[in-house]
């Protein structure tokens, strides 16, 4: 799965809120930031669905 696009939504809305408007279409332009916080998106989701597999919580 592509996490870019969702990532981008995610830094300009949080940024949005925390520092300004300015600063975060500032930030979700930044490619070096998407790959970053892209990586760590797909990372969470993959220890999540570890974790659902281990639990039983997957079909």
């Amino acid at each position: 799965m592509r996490y870019a696009p969702i990532t981008r939504i995610i830094i300009r809305y949080a940024v949005g809120l925390i520092v300004g408007v300015d600063a975060a279409d500032v930030l979700a332009r930044d490619p070096d930031v998407v790959t970053v916080c892209a990586l760590a998106l797909g990372a969470a989701v993959e220890v999540i669905y570890a974790f659902a597999v281990r639990k039983g919580w997957t079909t």
